[in-house]
């Protein structure tokens, strides 16, 4: 019977996807059909097939692939130029109209070069939602390295990669960076090489490049030393150049000392590192974003939160930087919403300082947001508004025929405000049994009843579940004046705190992070009602306090402040921007009931 079961279960499965876990996008080449030299089975998506093999599966039977790298950024970059050229910005002449046929690539190309305020930006890690500079581990270099020049990009994106830092790569650029040693080559030959750089290998191009000036490699054996960092940990074939190069650094005069510290770089490559083309072409887009956020941040955001899910950040944190930024978010609303994200004129108190044009919007939140909300809910609203305006909560539900766990979302989301004043009361009416047949078309008429209003908590909770966040309040708020009784600080205080520096922080919990290359170390951030601040917990305090530091959501923990602050080098952009943690020794989990999710290890 038991062998019957696995049989007809088997069969039941049959045809169905195995691997959930694909690449986002790319294609195999062969001389026959593929389907006769390769097993072909259905992905996920209906009408695509995957190739059950790895890339090094491919590699090894000398099949062809191309792979397809899809950035959700390009779509954010993308909607935000195309709400900036509609504002009057990145034209070619001044008062041009904007042009029926949006041309991202054209209107990319009129972005100022050399951008101080871009560097401004960077210099001082403001750095939520750009593209690839918003890791905690980006954030921390961003304000030791002070990009000045598009080149200084190309180096932020690079540097911070398990090739770098595994050679020990990182600290003698910086130094050399900021003048605290010399710049120097560990061979007159390799200084064209590295002079870019400052003498430091940085990009998998110049390992091959100092294979083949420092070790005697050809071209052809230079180009198999790549391939094998691609793949050593499967092959272990990587090994087998060191004491290759090792013997032909010592003949040319080079250090043994550099030699090691290159081939650890160059493992480090294997498990990630970056050919300079590449890391050029990330940058750009690094350009891009950072000078969308400097100058039209409304737009940034706006189109951040319309090509979700994407980056490092949740809707949460993005939004509560974009207020920061001073710009206006405005919540769901059944009158002004659309299923996207919007920018509407923002009030007379509330603008966003920038010397272009139409930057100064308010920012309206879209049905997307609002879970338990389809986009097909989402246009049904839009279409009907546009027809004529709601009268009514009843006439909503009638005439965008809306399911009632799309009422119940939109309810406790605050979006029919407009139209029953206290989210209390568009709960009782939402909730309040319809008539269907013939009735439908009448609106629900009971008596008048008197409800108390929500409490702020109440409120927050419901934002939360439903939302994300709450654009006018924060969890902490509510927890303050006990933390404040315990000396419990805030973000903002934080700031101004000495180096080791006893201290306690709380706050929710953004994100968790343990890189392959920090020893064990995770690094946790936190968001109170006033920003950021970030953990540094070594894997015993970890382990010791593992179910609140992997699973609570609100957290509270006491440690001892670390400060960092790199001067200005002289004729730099920007002001000098503290680097903070928080060293980790005691976790405490906090309760409010909020429902919250963190990006971890993401």
């Amino acid at each position: 019977d038991r062998l019957r079961k696995v049989i007809e279960l088997a069969r039941e499965l049959d045809g169905f996807p195995r691997h959930l876990s694909i690449h986002v996008g790319g294609f195999v080449l062969s001389a026959r059909p593929l389907a006769e030299v390769a097993p072909v089975e259905p992905a996920r998506m209906e009408d695509r097939t995957v190739i059950p093999w790895d890339k090094d599966d491919i590699e090894a039977l000398g099949f062809f692939k191309v792979d397809v790298l899809g950035l959700g950024m390009l779509t954010a970059i993308r909607k935000c130029l195309a709400m900036i050229h509609a504002d009057g910005a990145l034209r070619e002449e001044p008062g041009e109209p904007p042009s029926p046929d949006f041309d991202p690539i054209e209107v990319l190309r009129r972005i100022p070069a050399e951008d101080p305020a871009v560097y401004a930006l960077t210099s001082q890690a403001d750095t939520i939602g750009v593209f690839q500079i918003e890791s905690r581990a980006q954030m921390a270099m961003l304000p030791r390295l002070r990009p000045q020049c598009f080149y200084d990009l190309v180096i932020e994106v690079a540097i911070v990669r398990p090739g770098p830092i595994q050679g020990g790569m990182v600290h003698p650029y910086l130094r050399r960076r900021n003048r605290e040693e010399p710049e120097a080559s560990p061979h007159p030959d390799l200084w064209p090489i590295l002079e870019r750089t400052l003498g430091v290998p940085l990009f998998q191009e110049q390992v091959m490049q100092i294979a083949i000036a420092g070790a005697g490699y050809s071209g052809g054996e230079a180009d198999q030393l790549r391939r094998d960092m691609a793949a050593w940990k499967k092959s272990g074939r990587l090994l087998r150049h060191k004491q290759r190069l090792l013997d032909g650094f010592e003949k040319k005069g080079i250090s043994r000392e550099f030699g090691e510290a290159l081939f650890e770089q160059i493992k480090g490559f294997g498990d990630y590192g970056f050919p300079e083309s590449h890391a050029v072409s990330f940058a750009l887009l690094v350009y891009t974003s950072s000078w969308e956020k400097a100058h039209y941040p409304a737009h940034f955001i706006c189109a951040l939160l319309n090509s979700q899910p994407m980056g490092f950040y949740s809707p949460s944190s993005l939004v509560k930087d974009t207020q920061k930024h001073g710009v206006e978010v405005r919540e769901v609303s059944i009158e002004n919403s659309f299923w996207d994200s919007s920018l509407e004129a923002p009030s007379e108190h509330c603008r966003v300082e920038s010397r272009w044009p139409g930057a100064s919007k308010a920012l309206r939140l879209g049905f997307r947001l609002v879970k338990g909300m389809s986009e097909a809910a989402g246009k049904a609203i839009e279409a009907a508004r546009a027809e004529r305006p709601f009268t009514s909560l009843d006439d909503v539900v009638r005439r965008a025929k809306l399911r009632k766990a799309e009422v119940d979302a939109l309810a406790e989301a605050g979006a029919f405000e407009d139209l029953v004043k206290g989210r209390r009361y568009a709960l009782w009416k939402a909730r309040a049994p319809r008539t269907e047949g013939l009735f439908t078309e009448h609106d629900v008429v009971e008596p008048s009843v008197v409800l108390p209003p929500l409490h702020a908590r109440e409120q927050l909770l419901l934002d939360y579940a439903r939302v994300g966040f709450s654009v006018n309040d924060h969890p902490m708020c509510h927890l303050r004046p006990a933390l404040e009784r315990r000396n419990v600080v805030t973000a903002a205080a934080l700031q101004t705190l000495p180096h080791g520096a006893a201290v306690q922080v709380a706050g929710l919990v953004l994100t968790r992070q343990r890189p392959g290359t920090a020893s064990g170390v995770v690094f946790v951030t936190l968001e109170d009602e006033t920003g950021t601040m970030n953990l540094v917990l070594y894997s015993g305090t970890f382990d010791k306090f593992h179910l609140a530091a992997r699973h609570a959501t609100l957290l509270l923990a006491r440690g001892k402040v670390e400060r960092q602050v790199t001067p200005p080098r002289p004729r730099e952009v920007g002001q000098a921007t503290p680097v903070i943690h928080v060293l980790v020794k005691r976790l405490e989990r906090l309760d409010a009931g909020v429902k919250s999710r963190s990006r971890d290890f993401h």
